[in-house]
């Protein structure tokens, strides 16, 4: 059924900048909620960001709004992360996912919809 494949994970200060990438079987691509997740050790996973790639609609928890970007090259099935202004809270293993929409009422896309996962990529941010 394809598969997700993440790339662009490293270490990095306080305050600075990565960029992760994902690229995308045309099988999941084709599908309508793509996003980020991460998960820091003995924490649960948690939603980073969210495009409903249909109509490029995005999401973002408080935790990462105005310093996260999530994007999208169709042209390339491949899915982007850009993270600005990092913070030690921010490392963790993060997970690109792909899953099918579905309107709960106030999201097409909202975590329980992705069941599609990435092997995941590690970012360590350092004080």
């Amino acid at each position: 059924q394809g598969q997700l494949v993440e790339s662009g994970g490293g270490s990095v200060q306080a305050g600075g900048s990565l960029r992760l990438s994902c690229v995308a079987s045309e099988y999941l691509y084709s599908k309508y909620c793509m996003g980020w997740f991460r998960q820091a050790p003995g924490k649960e996973r948690e939603e980073v960001a969210v495009i409903y790639t249909g109509r490029g609609s995005t999401y973002y928890p408080d935790s990462v709004k105005g310093r996260f970007t999530i994007s999208q090259d169709r042209t390339k099935n491949t899915l982007y992360l850009q993270m600005d202004s990092l913070k030690p809270e921010d490392t963790a293993t993060y997970y690109c996912a792909a899953g099918d929409a579905r309107f709960d009422g106030s999201r097409s896309c909202p975590p329980r919809q992705f069941g599609s996962w990435g092997q995941g990529t590690q970012v360590t941010v350092s004080s």
